[in-house]
């Protein structure tokens, strides 16, 4: 940060290229496909097709609103739809055996538009790149492609929801996946939604939905955790965006429960042991450290909007753990109004724990330089005064849950 103002990094946004401007980083070969999928393809977002939408690939926008924000970089997640996809790719569902191969080339296409635009603005973008699970060895030839070509962001995960028919992420059929980012320094990301199973287009299922995207999204921790990645990998990196960051204390303790209860206790003589410990056979030889000790040395929290209610929990979760995000250009988040969402959230919190979570944190997961963004920061970001004067009143306009009633808004 500067003498007298933030430095802020967004842990949490989101682009993608117009449609047909996939097309020239496809493989020639699928031209053909590609045209004829284009020509009849629907799009089912609403923000994708409104006048808005080129917040999504227009750079020069994009700086210009940013900073406007208060924001100085990005962290930049998948957002529009990729070649051969039914919708976008965190939550399309995975792709039957006709599917995967389109799938692939659409995924790549994506990752090299992706390079390109985070090369439009050098050191301002970390661009998350994806993959597919069906193919272990693909995946890991697209982690060296994508770590040569300067993808700071890191991989995205794809879930594995009931039904997908794919290992689940404990399995050892991804080791080589995790080797790959481990010896890289290729930081592992998993954003919500992009593990739930489908629920069909009721209007309850629209609400379940919500209510368990992120329960879904979190199984990603303890499967790593009980499966013993960090332990073979322990120079992996996981983070966990968007799915909020108030539940990280309580779930650790649970983890923390069953790892004494399964693990520890199964190395005891018999009348000591637990009664859960005849199912914790293997795992004390395969799992390595307690949960929350993995936590502190291998995770963070990709804490999108952190609300007020959060953020007395910041010691428990970790304040070198928490990168705090906008979720820009989603009408979940806080754009335009980040300026009043870092007032509501963090006006008591002292300035090197706020320097911490709004930036610091995510310049050292990701590799920015913060040398390079202090000064544009100076011009700017938010000020320290700024941040420092709690927020009454929310604005009118704003649609972030960051400014929902429950948000724990304070009058002074």
């Amino acid at each position: 940060m500067s003498d007298d103002r933030y430095t802020v990094i967004s842990a949490d946004c989101h682009a993608g290229a117009d449609l047909l401007d996939y097309k020239p980083y496809l493989d020639k070969r699928h031209h053909d496909d590609f045209d004829l999928w284009a020509a009849t393809y629907v799009n089912p977002h609403e923000d994708l097709l409104a006048d808005c939408a080129d917040r999504n690939w227009n750079s020069g926008r994009r700086l210009a609103e940013l900073e406007a924000d208060g924001i100085v970089a990005e962290v930049i997640f998948p957002n529009t739809i990729p070649p051969f996809f039914p919708s976008g790719s965190l939550m399309a569902p995975p792709p039957n055996a006709e599917e995967f191969r389109r799938r692939w080339a659409g995924l790549r296409a994506h990752n090299r538009w992706l390079a390109d635009f985070c090369a439009a603005a050098p050191g301002r973008r970390a661009g998350v790149f994806q993959i597919l699970l069906g193919d272990v060895e693909e995946a890991v030839k697209e982690i060296r492609w994508a770590a040569s070509a300067g993808l700071k962001g890191g991989l995205m995960l794809p879930g594995t929801p009931p039904g997908s028919g794919l290992p689940e992420l404990y399995s050892r059929t991804y080791d080589p996946i995790w080797a790959a980012c481990a010896e890289l320094g290729v930081p592992v990301n998993h954003h919500a939604g992009s593990a739930s199973p489908p629920l069909g287009e009721e209007p309850a299922a629209r609400a379940v939905f919500m209510v368990e995207t992120t329960w879904f999204s979190h199984r990603a921790l303890w499967h790593l955790v009980f499966g013993g990645a960090f332990r073979r990998h322990p120079d992996l990196t996981l983070v966990l965006t968007e799915q909020g960051s108030g539940w990280i204390p309580g779930v650790l303790g649970m983890l923390d429960y069953y790892h004494g209860r399964l693990v520890a206790a199964a190395g005891q003589p018999s009348g000591a042991a637990t009664a859960e410990a005849r199912f914790g056979a293997g795992l004390a030889a395969g799992m390595g450290a307690p949960p929350s000790e993995v936590w502190r040395e291998n995770c963070f929290v990709g804490a999108s909007f952190m609300r007020p209610h959060e953020v007395p929990l910041r010691e428990a979760i970790g304040v070198d753990k928490i990168m705090w995000g906008s979720d820009y250009p989603h009408d979940e988040g806080t754009f335009p109004y980040t300026r009043e969402a870092l007032r509501l959230a963090y006006a008591d919190v002292p300035r090197a724990e706020a320097a911490a979570m709004l930036g610091g944190n995510a310049a050292r997961v990701y590799g920015f330089d913060l040398g390079l963004l202090d000064t544009v920061a100076a011009k700017v970001g938010p000020t320290v005064e700024e941040v420092a004067t709690p927020l009454t009143t929310p604005p009118a306009a704003a649609t972030s849950p960051a400014f929902a009633p429950g948000a724990s808004l304070r009058v002074w």
